[in-house]
């Protein structure tokens, strides 16, 4: 069971950083089309055409801010570059008992690396993000490595991270404008694509009499013809990042 293409047109990726307001109403202030003037209640933002890299508008795009769950954006990027879907990876103590969101893995586990990045994306789960890290960075050191790696080579100057699940951290943050750039560069991988698209996934569980159901925590995918992704921090309202049709 493999994760298909995506077809869908991809336009434009917006970027929200520490918003004052709702993240829905900041959305759709900065997608207006009218010809009056276009902003946000964001600390930062940006706007990027997804082919070309245009910046289509920006606030503040190269302030360093927290970039909380959006994170995860590049830990599943890095985790689709250098792992296998297939993979299966046995869940540990550290992984199981990690704070904050959660896709409630067990330790002893064993799930694919292809669910674990359903349960990172769909339920923000930083439980999954240290799973995945062990596994493709054989630590959270080395995967923290790997991540400011692509980083780097995405030519991102005000950007650093810590972790892989975004948890606080003095040193750990980005700009809307690079994140936007880890986003379309995320964007490329079709199985990502596929992944952040998904409203709904059931996957098994491991020692259960049951599977395992996930429902993707980004509302827009259900209230916004065109949307298909990617990233809301809802627990903080510090940052979001969506496909805009």
């Amino acid at each position: 069971m493999g994760i298909k293409k995506h077809n869908a047109a991809i336009k434009y990726i917006g970027v929200f950083l520490l918003t004052a307001s709702v993240l829905l109403t900041n959305f759709y202030a900065v997608r207006a089309e009218d010809t009056g003037t276009v902003g946000t209640s964001a600390q930062a933002a940006a706007v990027i055409e997804q082919n070309s890299g245009r910046v289509l508008y920006n606030k503040n795009a190269d302030q360093e801010l927290p970039m909380a769950s959006t994170t995860k954006i590049m830990t599943a990027a890095v985790a689709l570059k250098y792992g296998n879907l297939s993979d299966v990876i046995e869940v540990s103590a550290t992984a199981a008992g990690v704070e904050g969101s959660s896709m409630y893995l067990e330790c002893g586990e064993k799930i694919t690396l292809e669910n674990l990045l359903y349960g990172l994306m769909l339920l923000s789960g930083n439980d999954a993000a240290v799973a995945i890290a062990e596994h493709i960075g054989g630590g959270v050191d080395g995967f923290v490595e790997l991540m400011n790696k692509t980083a780097s080579e995405l030519g991102l100057s005000h950007t650093h991270f810590d972790n892989p699940n975004g948890l606080p951290s003095d040193t750990h943050y980005t700009t809307a404008l690079e994140l936007a750039k880890i986003t379309r560069y995320a964007m490329s991988m079709p199985e990502f694509v596929q992944i952040v698209s998904t409203k709904s996934k059931t996957i098994p569980w491991e020692g259960k009499g049951y599977d395992r159901s996930m429902t993707n925590h980004n509302k827009l995918l259900g209230s916004l013809e065109g949307c298909i992704g990617v990233r809301p921090d809802l627990q903080r309202r510090q940052a979001g990042v969506w496909f805009l049709p």
